[in-house]
């Protein structure tokens, strides 16, 4: 069992660092393609609005590839044809996705940005390692120095113009690989790209696939349960689970713990 503490710290990105417009872009996407195009095949499938709820996009979507998503969906609705359609379903969603991030429809969670910042104090290195081919359209639009200034944070690595693109010491975002999560390869990667041996990192979660695939690859899990999924969450077997990163005691990991923060001090 390793001694020291950990020494790498690889966060995803949808759901984790940032509140992304995935889900909607997935549902709205599939419901223009069912109300238009694909109309003539709708009594077929199970699909219909009130059937694609969050518990689905978590269960069945959230944190695979696109196409592998976007196969997963039709699958789960039934609709014929599935694997012939998906191209179409992965690229409506993709141009969705696009304008809603243009418009600015969406936000950095406050606590993930207090514990980045904080991991980073705490001497770990960082990677980002999302599925999404668009993580890196969210990573440079969130501006790190601006924060810590609202929050009044000072740490002597923040400089001006900081992104949370620029802050990670690798980015393995939307890189085409072999194998999606469940399979741990996306983080074996991140780990080797910061020189830090797997046992020593810990992976920060949203999706169940996710924490499979950190402790398949003999990492630390820590998940973060941000939509009502805390139980879903648990029976994937993360190391420790959280409803805000705000809870997690960062002096833990230099003893290679994942632990809560003791009560009292929590949003201290």
């Amino acid at each position: 069992m390793p001694t020291k503490g950990f020494r790498g710290a690889i966060f995803d990105v949808d759901g984790v660092l940032v509140d992304s417009p995935h889900e909607q872009a997935w549902r709205e996407s599939l419901r223009e393609l069912m109300e238009g195009e694909w109309a003539d095949i709708r009594p077929r499938t199970r699909w219909s609005p009130q059937a694609f709820t969050p518990e689905v996009y978590q269960r069945v979507m959230s944190g695979k590839p696109r196409m592998s998503g976007a196969l997963a969906g039709l699958e789960y609705f039934q609709v014929p044809d599935a694997d012939k359609r998906v191209e179409t379903y992965a690229a409506r969603k993709q141009q969705m996705v696009i304008r809603l991030i243009e418009e600015g429809r969406f936000t950095a969670y406050p606590d993930a940005l207090r514990f980045v910042l904080a991991v980073r104090g705490a001497g770990l290195s960082l990677a980002a390692a999302s599925s999404s081919k668009n993580a890196g359209l969210f990573l440079r639009r969130i501006r790190l120095d601006s924060f810590a200034r609202r929050e009044g944070l000072s740490y002597d690595f923040i400089r001006p113009g900081l992104t949370l693109l620029d802050f990670f010491d690798a980015d393995l975002s939307g890189r085409d690989l072999a194998h999606g999560k469940p399979h741990p390869e996306i983080f074996l990667n991140a780990a080797a790209e910061l020189s830090v041996p797997p046992a020593d990192c810990f992976v920060v979660e949203d999706a169940v696939s996710g924490v499979q695939a950190a402790k398949a690859g003999g990492m630390a899990a820590l998940a973060v349960s941000r939509a009502d999924d805390a139980e879903l969450l648990a029976g994937a077997g993360p190391d420790l689970l959280v409803t805000s990163l705000d809870e997690v005691d960062v002096a833990g990991l230099a003893e290679h713990r994942l632990a809560r923060r003791p009560a009292a001090t929590v949003g201290a």
